[in-house]
């Protein structure tokens, strides 16, 4: 089975928006979650918090989006993967200040997809580094009702003190998610390490500016966190996650939210 079998326990299937294809795993019962891989791609520590998700009681889908599924994060291919997914223009945009990526597009209809079949409130989705913000701009999507934001590092900053500050979505899907929070009683999650240079702070000052008391955040110190291979500490849920301590505490705070606005529990 090669890589795959770090997914050895997820259905695979094949799903299109009648504009894009990729492949979904999918993992256990309950309201759905749509668990957004992070640079390299859909490596086992990824795989690892999806496990988690599907054990506390909910259908976890795991879309394929680049990189090699099931591929380790420390192999060395990982680097053209993250090269590769800079380069793409056609579905990421990894420099705009004003719009979200056009694979948001599909996640939103993987979304309606996921809660048709799976029932509940709705659906949760997280996204992490390079996918970071897309569960944000998942939001124009009614069914989406639990974003969570893992170290969102797009639209890369590069210095640049615009794309420092901006939250990778447009200014009509962050209107719209500041409606639904209003009018549905609904929140977001966001975290980061402390000092992380693909996490500028800029960008959650203006998510905490945007969205206030709407905007839950998880900022953690890098002394709490597992050993990684950057320099400083980045992935806050996979990675970087240390099994004691605040890091685990952020990955349960967030597996909770989930479980209340999914319906997984009753609140």
């Amino acid at each position: 089975m090669g890589y795959e079998a770090a997914l050895a326990d997820y259905q695979r299937f094949e799903f299109s928006d009648g504009r894009w294809s990729r492949p979904v795993y999918r993992r256990g019962t309950g309201p759905a979650v749509i668990v957004i891989h992070e640079m390299p791609g859909l490596h086992p520590l990824v795989v690892r918090f999806a496990d988690r998700v599907a054990a506390a009681g909910m259908t976890v889908f795991l879309p394929h989006l680049f990189g090699v599924a099931g591929r380790p994060a420390n192999h060395p291919a990982g680097v053209l993967t993250m090269i590769g997914g800079i380069c793409i223009r056609r579905e990421f945009s990894a420099w705009a200040t004003d719009r979200s990526s056009p694979m948001v597009d599909w996640l939103r209809a993987l979304a309606r997809k996921a809660h048709g079949e799976c029932g509940g409130r709705g659906v949760g989705a997280v996204g992490m580094c390079f996918t970071g913000g897309f569960a944000l701009a998942m939001m124009t999507e009614p069914a989406v009702v639990a974003p969570v934001l893992s170290q969102p590092s797009l639209p890369m900053a590069g210095g640049n003190a615009k794309r420092s500050a901006a939250i990778d979505a447009s200014a009509a899907e962050i209107a719209c998610a500041k409606r639904r929070f209003a009018d549905e009683d609904l929140s977001m999650i966001g975290l980061r390490f402390f000092g992380d240079p693909f996490v500028p702070d800029a960008r959650f000052e203006t998510l905490k500016r945007e969205f206030g008391d709407k905007f839950e955040a998880i900022e953690l110190d890098p002394k709490d966190a597992a050993p990684g291979p950057l320099r400083h500490p980045h992935s806050v849920l996979t990675i970087n996650l240390r099994e004691a301590g605040p890091t685990k505490a952020a990955e349960q705070r967030v597996i909770q939210f989930f479980r209340e606005r999914t319906g997984a529990i009753a609140v």
